[in-house]
């Protein structure tokens, strides 16, 4: 039993039954979604493997209600209570295989979804709310400190290390614009890790703001994990940095909307599932919410998305 899972949320359900959604992936995005179904009355079943992308996190920012509590006390407390409406089955697993069963009409689809553990389901709805992996520079020092002194969000984390010195490590075109935004929380020097470096007009702009712009590429995080005492530089240097700032390179933790034949959209940190206003996939009966489903990654976005997945999915039970 996964410490994250209240006794509540392990499901005696075996072998196959069929529900009205099936929701897969039990974070801020996936929870809301079922909270929202479950007070619909709808037969539901969350399926998690049990690893959210924010695992790596110390604390939660930003949540209203919630800020400075972990993820993971925060997700136990929605499971929880999720689990107290009596529709609601939760089974911890991996899915593995994921179909189309019979299309009884274009607009009521029914699908087959299979988990590692051999156990089989069916649902008329299915809401993907898998998150995204997450793919750091391969900086000796770097992964070890991630979710910790190495942060992605400004806005989830910049007040807890403000006064800092920050260092943004460049991993596409667009860590200018991150750049940018964090001499708001502390002295910041963009490294451009050769790679990307930014144009004359963006030049300015981070100067204008005081920004350091520093070429040599960064080969090494120095101190003792989690603090960051510096950086070293290939050129031999090393600089004073105290909280470093990258955005990684996304990619999804299984296959299953693939599977389903859903269409992609390409952000600038890697693919997203394409989702219509309700969070409909390309795939009728499909939605998805959360990071898997947004360029624009944040724990409050990812619940609301997930809020209107479930709306969308409760509704086109409806209006089939």
């Amino acid at each position: 039993m996964s410490p994250n899972v209240p006794p509540a949320a392990q499901s005696t359900t075996a072998g196959k039954k069929q529900y009205d959604v099936a929701v897969i992936g039990a974070g801020f995005a996936g929870l809301s979604a079922a909270m929202q179904l479950a007070r619909a009355r709808c037969d539901i079943c969350v399926i998690d493997a049990g690893e959210p992308r924010n695992r790596f996190a110390t604390t939660a920012h930003g949540v209203l209600g919630h800020d400075g509590k972990t993820p993971a006390e925060i997700r136990t407390t929605a499971i929880d209570q999720l689990c107290r409406y009596e529709t609601v089955d939760f089974r911890r697993g991996l899915v593995t295989d994921a179909m189309a069963c019979t299309l009884r009409d274009a607009s009521d689809p029914l699908f087959g979804l299979k988990l590692a553990d051999g156990g089989i389901l069916e649902a008329r709805r299915i809401i993907l709310a898998t998150g995204v992996r997450d793919s750091l520079p391969d900086i000796p020092g770097l992964a070890e400190r991630w979710g910790k002194t190495v942060l992605h969000c400004p806005y989830c984390h910049g007040y807890e290390v403000r006064d800092s010195q920050i260092g943004v490590i460049a991993t596409m075109p667009a860590s200018s614009h991150q750049a940018m935004m964090l001499p708001d929380w502390g002295p910041t020097t963009y490294f451009s890790q050769s790679e990307h470096m930014p144009d004359d007009d963006m030049v300015l702009a981070m100067r204008d703001r005081g920004i350091t712009i520093e070429h040599s590429p960064i080969v090494e995080i120095l101190g003792k994990a989690p603090v960051i005492d510096g950086v070293r530089l290939a050129d031999g240097r090393t600089l004073h940095i105290q909280t470093i700032f990258a955005g990684p390179t996304v990619s999804m933790p299984n296959p299953v909307a693939e599977m389903l034949g859903c269409r992609f959209d390409e952000g600038p940190q890697g693919p997203f599932i394409a989702v219509d206003p309700s969070q409909e996939t390309s795939v009728p009966g499909v939605f998805a919410a959360g990071d898997a489903a947004t360029a624009r990654h944040n724990a409050t976005l990812a619940s609301a998305a997930g809020v209107m997945a479930g709306f969308g999915a409760h509704q086109s039970l409806v209006f089939r």
